[in-house]
């Protein structure tokens, strides 16, 4: 057992990791933007695969990652996990279907709401310790889902077919193209100090440093590391400025 998440500020990643620690203790989850992601998959025949939903929809890169690995994927026993900061409908069948394409065995999905990891819209923000119930309810449901699945009972969230219709006609039949390529809609303001921070955590390789300052390309996967991270909050991309950096470890009680 393997697991393989995609994860801006962390979401993704703790529910992934409690996950499959509940499941086995010895089972390891990888970022999947590293050759390390290729090679567990390669290696175990059942991946817990995970993502933050967007509008409905998988990340760009995560659906390249599928297709990019298809011969992969074959005979594959694959547990979907879809974080979200409300509501996604089908967020765990985005993946499902595709995964199904290749030859994979989905034997479950598993939606769970997380903070809010929009850093740049003030209308989603909630309060540091709403977030922390929501963390704790998060976890309560990532412990039921792993006793029912010690007993052959894999939820199925987001899989079934009125799921889908919920996923299309609630919002990707309205903002579907803004997931449906990479984006060019990053915006760097002349608050940008070049410390260079964004590029090293960018997995897409899309910002760069020109003549002291962050420049930005057109494969932008919308996961806000950058705008999570910046130290000189320069970075927007849904809003015009940044409300709050959203990261999980915000969150955590000290």
């Amino acid at each position: 057992m393997t697991g393989i998440y995609f994860s801006g500020t962390g979401n993704t990643k703790h529910c992934t990791e409690k996950l499959l620690h509940l499941l086995d203790e010895t089972a390891q989850a990888f970022p999947m933007e590293t050759t390390e992601a290729v090679k567990a998959l390669s290696q175990h025949d059942f991946v817990v695969l995970a993502y933050p939903v967007q509008y409905s929809n998988a990340p760009v890169f995560v659906r390249e990652f599928i297709n990019s690995h298809a011969a992969l994927w074959r005979n594959k026993k694959v547990f979907c996990v879809a974080t979200m900061g409300l509501f996604s409908g089908d967020g765990a069948g985005c993946s499902a279907r595709l995964l199904k394409k290749y030859g994979a065995e989905v034997v479950g999905g598993l939606h769970i709401v997380m903070p809010d990891s929009i850093c740049d819209v003030k209308l989603l923000k909630r309060s540091v310790e709403k977030n922390r119930k929501i963390i704790k309810a998060a976890d309560k449901k990532i412990e039921k889902c792993t006793e029912k699945i010690r007993l052959g009972k894999y939820p199925k969230n987001g899989l079934h077919f009125y799921d889908r219709m919920a996923g299309l006609f609630c919002q990707r039949l309205w903002f579907g193209g803004k997931t449906k390529d990479y984006t060019d809609q990053i915006k760097i303001s002349d608050a940008c100090t070049g410390c260079g921070k964004c590029i090293r955590l960018c997995p897409m390789g899309n910002l760069a440093l020109k003549d002291g300052r962050a420049v930005v390309g057109n494969r932008c996967t919308m996961c806000y590391r950058c705008i999570s991270t910046c130290p000189a909050q320069a970075i927007t991309l849904l809003g015009d400025r940044v409300v709050e950096q959203c990261r999980y470890d915000r969150y955590l009680n000290k």
